[in-house]
């Protein structure tokens, strides 16, 4: 996830607390930054880039298997016809 926008959301979650911890507030904005960035890093995200990229390879991967099927019924048709005819020559 990108950290600019980690530390804005950091900054607006440090400004959002009451003007009496002010003082604090730099030190709220690292551990909310550090906080937000642990639980995205256990979400075990994907970037939009890398999502793309694998619903082209899957896109890619079920064309492939749906020729392959087509390929198949052929040769599967192609030896019942061959089975038939030489059932007929016996």
């Amino acid at each position: 996830m990108d950290k600019n926008l980690i530390n804005d959301l950091a900054q607006k979650l440090a400004a959002s607390v009451p003007a009496g911890v002010a003082a604090t507030q730099a030190d709220l904005e690292q551990n909310f930054s550090a906080l937000l960035q642990s639980g995205l890093d256990r979400l075990d995200l994907v970037t939009r880039e890398e999502f793309d990229v694998q619903r082209k390879v899957l896109a890619r991967t079920r064309e492939k298997l749906a020729a392959l099927e087509e390929q198949l019924a052929s040769l599967e048709a192609g030896h019942a016809t061959a089975a038939d005819n030489s059932d007929d020559r016996s």
